[in-house]
């Protein structure tokens, strides 16, 4: 640069010292002129040099690369711990689809990946469980309670019989897997209630339980056809409320027999239920059952054979339901609802039957 008048302090003819980027002049006080001026300050002037924005500098973390910060799984080399080291997961690989492993064969010890009842099956044994001797006794409580109702009046047989036509529908739902269904229960229910009432004001008449089944039959298609589950569901659901409703109606038949004939077969019923939950043998328990039915049977007829075979006739049926019952490992429900009912339902018709024939 030029040498220039009165230099601020440089002195006459010195150079000024090159500036840095962002360096701002120093203001220095002026000398009068012809006089020379000494700048206490001119040994620090080269230490009083600064960067432009040096202010943020002191407060701002150094500029670290994007390389650095991000993270990159490491390659079989581990990384450098750091003061504070964070522990950061490896992505889990994406293991293959594989097959998915086919269930072995039941063993005694148990096999988790099966049902009871496949074990069973592979093991020789019965899938089926029977609803054992608590629901028995329900069931002889309930034929009992028929049996007195019936020695006592017409209104006093209906009290029990309503409770076994509603616990009849529920049950056959429960047993057929599907639950909750209020509307096919309370459908089939209702259905019995209208066949009591239509045997009522007939005098009982047997023929208003045909009328009603077909009537019920027709609404149980209605009801489907209304339904927006799948073609397959709503088949299944068709037949459990038609078959619910026939059992519940069908039990009705106590109501239209004679009462004798009701107690009789409500009493062969509740002793061959009973007889047929004891730990025997299921061929030898079965005969047991329909000699206690036919013995029971001929006690409470008279001492005649038509009691007999009233009662083992009304055995054969309860055996029956007491076995649809037991069907495929059912549920606790199932044994205290249909393993209580469908003994005594699928006996009601036929106590009538053997009822008119026997006088």
């Amino acid at each position: 640069m030029t040498n220039q008048p009165y230099g601020g302090g440089y002195g006459y003819g010195a150079q000024e010292p090159p500036r840095t980027p962002y360096q701002q002049p120093q203001s220095q006080p002026q000398a009068w002129p012809g006089q020379g001026y000494d700048d206490p300050y001119a040994d620090q002037q080269h230490t009083q040099q600064w960067q432009g924005q040096t202010w943020e500098t002191q407060m701002q973390p150094p500029v670290v690369a994007a390389e650095e910060t991000s993270y990159l799984p490491p390659q079989g080399v581990a990384p450098v711990a750091s003061a504070a080291p964070v522990h950061i997961p490896e992505p889990a690989p994406v293991a293959a689809a594989e097959p998915e492993p086919e269930y072995g064969p039941a063993t005694l010890a148990g096999n988790a990946r099966i049902t009871d009842a496949q074990r069973a099956r592979a093991e020789g044994r019965s899938p089926v469980i029977e609803p054992g001797m608590q629901p028995a006794v329900l069931t002889a409580v309930l034929g009992l309670l028929l049996a007195g109702g019936a020695a006592l009046g017409t209104y006093a047989l209906l009290v029990p019989l309503v409770v076994l036509q509603g616990v009849t529908a529920a049950g056959w739902f429960r047993l057929n897997g599907m639950w909750p269904a209020r509307q096919g229960i309370a459908l089939g229910f209702l259905g019995a209630l209208a066949a009591d009432a239509a045997m009522l004001l007939s005098d009982r008449s047997p023929g208003v339980i045909l009328g009603t089944l077909g009537v019920w039959v027709l609404l149980s298609l209605v009801l489907q056809l209304r339904s927006h589950a799948d073609p397959d569901e709503r088949m299944y659901g068709l037949m459990a409320t038609v078959v619910a409703a026939a059992l519940a109606i069908a039990a009705g038949g106590y109501l239209a027999a004679d009462s004798d004939a009701v107690v009789v077969g409500a009493v062969a019923v509740a002793a061959a239920t009973v007889v047929r939950a004891l730990p025997v043998a299921t061929a030898a328990s079965v005969v047991i059952a329909l000699a206690a039915a036919a013995g029971a049977g001929y006690a409470v007829g008279g001492m005649t054979s038509d009691g007999a075979l009233l009662g083992a006739g009304a055995a054969v049926c309860a055996l029956i339901g007491h076995r649809a019952a037991s069907y495929d490992y059912p549920s606790r429900f199932v044994h205290f609802t249909a393993g209580v009912a469908l003994p005594l339902a699928a006996a009601g018709p036929v106590v009538y039957t053997l009822g008119r024939m026997f006088g």
